[in-house]
This record gives C-alpha cells, structure tokens and sequence, in this order.
C-alpha cells in the first residue's frame, strides 16, 4: 500500500506558527513520526508540502497509478478550494481530511470544508495525532 500525505499552506512553519493552536512539533517531526509508524504498518509514503494550490492539484493529479490513498491536510485551502475539491474528485482516490486543531470550534469561517464532500472522512483536532490516525484510517479504509 502506497499513501500520499499532502500538505498546504503555512504548514512549513508548524512549531514556530501559533503552536498554542498547532503545536510546538515541526512538519519534519510530525512526518519522522508517521514514517515510524508506517515502518510498523509495513506500508510506503510520501511527504509533500506546498503553499501553491495549483502544486497541490497537480500532485493530486500524479497520484492516480501510483498512491492508493491520500492523506490531505489543506491548510487554509479547506475553506476556499474547489479546485482541490475537484482535484480528489477527478483523480478518485481515497482520500482522508485531516487538521491539525478543531475546525469546528474556530472562526466561524473555518467551519466550512469545500473538500469534506469529495473525502472519506475527517480527523480535526488531535494536533499531531491526526497524522498518525490518518495513516491508521488509510491502512483501514477498506476495512
């Protein structure tokens, strides 16, 4: 099994933006600990972070024949893209939301997901964990 974990805009400054929100763990350190996990798990992944939406399209698009599920955090791009929504969409891929805080106990704006309708479902507000259950649920998806 190959899981693609993507991951939008601003997460390349998780441990020094808002850590009271986010936590005070870096993206590297998040991904050192999905990669142990999936180490156990016996599965293959692949990290990818960008602050451009069209990036993050495309690698949704280079997905299709070589990932079998995608973990996506979108950052802010949950709230306004229907080009990442159409994204997993077209490709259909299974895919997972994830958020590092609670969207729904945020800004009212933030409560709003363009993507949850295209993704098999949503982990919001277990901080790091949130990776690590959504590898658990990529793994299982099937299941």
């Amino acid at each position: 099994m190959k899981i693609l974990f993507l991951n939008g805009p601003n997460l390349n400054l998780l441990g020094k933006r808002q850590p009271e929100i986010y936590g005070s763990l870096t993206l590297s350190e998040i991904e050192d600990k999905v990669r142990a996990r999936s180490a156990q798990l016996a599965v293959e992944i692949d990290f990818h972070q960008s602050n451009s939406e069209g990036e993050l399209v495309d690698l949704i698009h280079h997905a299709k024949g070589s990932f079998d599920v995608i973990v996506l955090n979108a950052a802010a791009y949950t709230h306004t893209s229907i080009a990442l929504r159409d994204a997993i969409a077209a490709v259909g891929i299974p895919t997972i939301e994830i958020h590092l805080s609670n969207i729904h106990a945020r800004e009212e704006f933030r409560h709003q997901s363009m993507i949850a309708g295209v993704c098999r479902g949503q982990i919001a507000g277990f901080g790091a964990q949130s990776y690590l259950l959504g590898l658990e649920a990529a793994v299982n998806i099937n299941g």
